[in-house]
């Protein structure tokens, strides 16, 4: 008996330093374009054990992941070879350029427009069509305990003006539509679609119509979720646009 309890603490302590070994370590640094200097921001940096993160404004990331995991980096669809943490020399400042050429513009300041001041002003400009309810009747409590309880003839007159309670309904309900569509259109942007994507012109037209996500994806997901499906969308656009080559081609 001793033996046995002896042969199952043995195996409970290895189990124990396997799982240790399993524990997730932090690996750190940035990533940059081919020349070294220009930092990458919103690549995408993952790992064969499922975590993932992307990098600032600064080229910037931090991702956890096993020590026997690999991580690797994607940028406008195309990926890096796997790289196995055990094997990094620094995982505090490991550094990688990717064969990407950016071209560097003279900096514009732009202020842009603030879209939670801007809905608040919506909201207040607005606000007896934002609160606006479909009239009931009320009651009128006299004064004076001889008089009769009638009802409030100005709501009375309001319950069955029917075309202006149309009116309002379909005024407030078009007013809520438009700030959603401002807040999808502040968070899938046209500016965060170009840094992802490069899309220009037609293609960026078109892109913006084609993969509008709908608002409960844009209230729902983080950032670094909302890049993920841009780019899976990119990937989804431009095979499209292949096919439709292809076609073409096909007719002519």
């Amino acid at each position: 008996m001793i033996l046995k309890r002896y042969i199952i603490l043995i195996l409970l302590a290895s189990g124990s330093l396997a799982g240790f070994g399993q524990l997730q370590v932090q690996v750190r640094g940035k990533v940059f374009d081919m020349t070294q200097q220009v930092p990458l921001v919103s690549v995408s940096v993952q790992s064969t054990g499922g975590t993932g993160t992307a990098t600032d404004s600064l080229g910037r990331y931090t991702i956890y992941a096993k020590e026997s995991d690999s991580i690797w980096f994607s940028y406008l669809g195309k990926g890096t070879p796997k790289y196995p943490i055990a094997a990094i020399p620094n995982q505090q400042n490991f550094e990688i350029s990717l064969h990407v050429n950016v071209t560097e513009l003279k900096t514009i300041m732009v202020k842009p427009r603030n879209y939670h001041l801007d809905s608040i002003a919506n909201r207040e400009e607005y606000a007896k069509v934002f609160n606006y309810k479909k009239p009931g009747l009320g009651i009128v409590h006299p004064n004076t305990q001889n008089a009769a309880v009638g009802v409030d003839l100005d709501q009375l007159v309001d319950v069955f003006n029917f075309k202006k309670n149309r009116r309002m309904a379909n005024f407030r309900d078009r007013l809520m539509a438009e700030e959603k569509d401002k807040y999808i259109e502040h968070r899938f942007s046209r500016a965060l679609v170009i840094r992802l994507t490069q899309l220009k012109g037609a293609d960026l037209d078109t892109f913006m119509v084609r993969y509008k996500p709908d608002i409960v994806l844009v209230e729902s997901a983080t950032d670094y979720e909302l890049q993920s499906y841009i780019k899976q969308c990119y990937d989804r656009y431009m095979k499209w646009k292949e096919v439709m080559g292809e076609l073409r081609k096909q007719d002519n």
